[in-house]
C-alpha cells in the first residue's frame, strides 16, 4: 500500500512523526504497508475504539475505573498506552516507536472506511475524541504545554495583576480552585465559544465574551480544537474516496471496515442438532435477542417472512445448532399454515434454505450476522420484521414492546436513554441485563448468536453449549493476524464474502 510521500530535507521521518507521545493526525503516513498490515491494524484499532464506547456507557469518563481497563486494552493491542511512563521507562525506542507508528497508520486508515456516512463519522469521531481525552490527561504538565506549542495553540495567559483582580471570581466559578493555587498556576483567557462544554457545565468564569480557563481545564478547548480538525479532515477525506475506491485491492476492505465484525465466528456450528424444534418457543423467550424474538414472533403470527427476515433469522438458527433437515422441517411447517402449500415451499423456498447451510450454489458456509451487519445494512421497510428494533424501531413502539415483554419501567428509561445516544448495541446488552436479572453482563455485545451463548451460560450456570462454540475463533481479527500469503489473496476474500452474500440474499427473495 502506498500512501503519499512528501520529502523533506534533513528530516528523520522517525523523529519527525513519532518524536512525540500524542499527535493531532495532521499528517498522513509516509511509509509502504502490505495490504495485511492494513487490515491487522485497522481491526484492532477497530476494537480498541469499540471499547472505549463500551467504557463511556458503563463508567464514568476518565474514572479509575475507565483508565485502568482503557488502559490495560491498549496495553493488549499494542497500542501507545500511559504515554508520560512510556517515556520515563528504560524500554526499547523501537517498541515505543512501533506503537506510534500503529496508532497513527491505524487512525488513517479507518478514517477511509468511517468518512463514508454521517453515521459513521459521528461515532468515529465521538471514540476517537475520547480516546485523544484519556491520553492527554495522562500526560505530564510539561508535556501538555509543550503539545499546546508544538501545535499552534497559543492561548494567552492573563498577566499577573489581573489574576490578582479576578482572583475571588476565578476562585468561585472554577472547579478545585483555591486562592493559593490561583496565584500557582495559569489562567487562558480564550474565546467561550472554544469552550461551550466548560460554559454549559458552569465550571468557568465567563465575562465579555471570554472564558479563564485554569491549565488543569485547558483539555477542553484542545478537544475542541481537535474535533474540529477531525470534522474537516473526515470531510476532506469523503471527498477523495471515488479515487480510493478505484483501486479494487482497497474497496472491499474499507467497506467491509464500516461494518466489520471483530469477534467469533458462528458459522462453525460445533452444536448441530442439541437445539430441537420443540425448543425454540421456549428459547425464544429467554435466550433470544430482541431482534430474533419479534422475527420469531412474527413467524409464529403470520406464517411468513419476508426474504430480509428470513436470511436475519434462519442464518441465526443454523448458528445455535440447527441443522439443515431440521431448518427445512421447521420453515416448511411454519409456511404451510399460512398461504404457502408444500409444493410451492419446496419450489420456491427450500433451495435457498439448502444455499444457506452450503448445500447449493458455491457450497459456501454462510455467517450469521453480527450486531452491526444488522443495525447497518438492509433496513427494513413496510412489512419487513428484520433489522435492529433499538435502531430502526420508533421509540414509543420499542416502549410498548419491552412493557409487553415484562421489562421494568426503569429498565426501559436506561435503555431508551442508549437508544437516543446511538448506543444499540448497549441498549440491547441492558436489555439482556435487565431480562437476565443480573448488574453487569461481563461481556462486549456484538453478536445475536453471542447474546443467546451469554444467556445459555447464565441460565445452566455456566454449564452450557458456549465452551464448544468458543473453540473456533475465526474472527477477522485473528484472520488478518494470520495474514495471507499474497495481499491480493486478502482482498480478493473480502470481495468473495460480499459477492456470496448478495448471491445468497437473491435466492432468498420471494418470486
Amino acid at each position: 500500500m502506498q500512501f503519499s510521500r512528501r520529502k523533506k530535507l534533513h528530516t528523520n521521518p522517525q523523529t519527525e512523526l513519532y518524536g512525540y507521545t500524542l499527535q493531532f493526525y495532521g499528517q498522513p503516513p509516509l511509509e509502504n504497508i502490505s495490504l495485511t498490515e492494513f487490515e491487522t491494524f485497522a481491526v484492532e484499532r477497530l476494537k480498541l475504539l469499540k471499547t472505549i464506547e463500551n467504557l463511556g456507557v458503563s463508567y464514568v469518563k476518565q474514572s479509575d475505573q475507565y483508565a485502568k481497563k482503557l488502559d490495560m486494552e491498549s496495553k493488549n493491542l499494542n497500542f501507545p498506552y500511559r504515554l508520560d511512563t512510556d517515556d520515563r521507562k528504560s524500554q526499547s525506542g523501537t517498541s515505543v516507536y512501533e506503537k506510534r507508528r500503529k496508532d497513527h497508520i491505524s487512525h488513517f486508515i479507518l478514517r477511509l472506511a468511517y468518512c463514508q456516512t454521517e453515521d459513521l463519522r459521528r461515532w468515529f469521531i465521538q471514540q476517537e475524541v475520547d480516546l485523544f481525552r484519556y491520553r492527554f490527561n495522562e500526560l505530564q504538565p510539561e508535556q501538555k504545554l509543550e503539545f499546546l506549542h508544538r501545535n499552534n495553540l497559543q492561548y494567552d495567559t492573563i498577566s499577573i495583576e489581573e489574576k490578582k483582580v479576578l482572583q475571588e471570581k476565578l476562585v468561585n466559578s472554577s472547579y478545585a480552585v483555591s486562592g493559593i493555587t490561583v496565584e500557582g498556576q495559569d489562567f487562558y483567557k480564550v474565546p467561550f465559544q472554544d469552550a461551550l462544554d466548560l460554559v454549559r457545565t458552569r465550571k468557568v468564569y465567563l465575562k465579555a465574551g471570554y472564558v479563564y480557563i485554569p491549565h488543569q481545564d485547558i483539555v477542553t478547548i484542545v478537544l475542541n480544537d481537535f474535533r474540529t480538525r477531525l470534522s474537516k479532515a473526515l470531510a476532506l477525506t469523503a471527498r477523495s474516496l471515488p479515487a480510493v475506491h478505484s483501486d479494487e485491492r482497497l474497496q472491499p476492505l474499507l467497506n467491509h471496515l464500516s461494518h466489520a465484525y471483530v469477534g467469533q465466528d458462528y458459522s462453525i456450528q460445533k452444536n448441530v442438532g442439541k437445539i430441537s424444534l420443540e425448543q425454540i418457543d421456549s428459547l425464544s423467550g429467554k435466550s433470544f435477542p430482541l431482534c430474533m424474538r419479534q422475527l420469531h414472533q412474527s413467524l409464529r403470527e403470520n406464517h411468513h417472512l419476508r426474504h430480509g427476515g428470513r436470511m436475519q433469522y434462519g442464518l441465526f438458527l443454523k448458528g445455535i445448532g440447527l441443522s439443515l433437515d431440521q431448518a427445512l422441517q421447521f420453515w416448511r411447517s411454519e409456511f404451510v399454515r399460512g398461504k404457502v402449500d408444500a409444493d410451492k415451499f419446496d419450489k420456491a423456498y427450500a433451495y435457498g434454505i439448502r444455499h444457506m447451510f452450503g448445500k447449493e450454489g458455491k457450497r459456501a458456509d454462510y455467517t450469521p450476522y453480527s450486531c452491526m451487519k444488522v443495525i447497518l445494512s438492509n433496513a427494513p421497510s413496510q412489512g419487513d420484521h428484520h433489522g435492529c428494533p433499538f435502531r430502526h424501531s420508533d421509540p414509543e413502539l420499542l416502549k410498548q414492546k419491552l412493557q409487553f415483554y415484562k421489562v421494568s419501567p426503569s429498565g426501559i428509561s436506561q435503555i431508551l436513554e442508549l437508544v437516543k445516544g446511538m448506543h444499540y448495541q448497549l441498549a440491547c446488552q441492558k436489555y439482556f441485563e435487565l431480562t437476565h436479572n443480573i448488574e453487569d453482563s461481563n461481556f462486549s455485545l456484538s453478536h445475536p448468536n453471542q447474546y443467546f451463548v451469554e444467556s445459555q451460560r447464565v441460565l445452566g450456570g455456566g454449564k452450557d453449549i458456549k465452551r464448544e462454540m468458543d473453540a473456533p475463533q475465526r474472527s477477522q481479527e485473528t484472520s488478518a493476524a494470520r495474514g495471507s500469503t499474497a495481499a491480493r489473496e486478502v482482498a480478493a476474500n473480502a470481495s468473495q464474502d460480499v459477492t456470496e452474500m448478495e448471491e445468497l440474499d437473491s435466492f432468498f427473495k420471494d418470486a
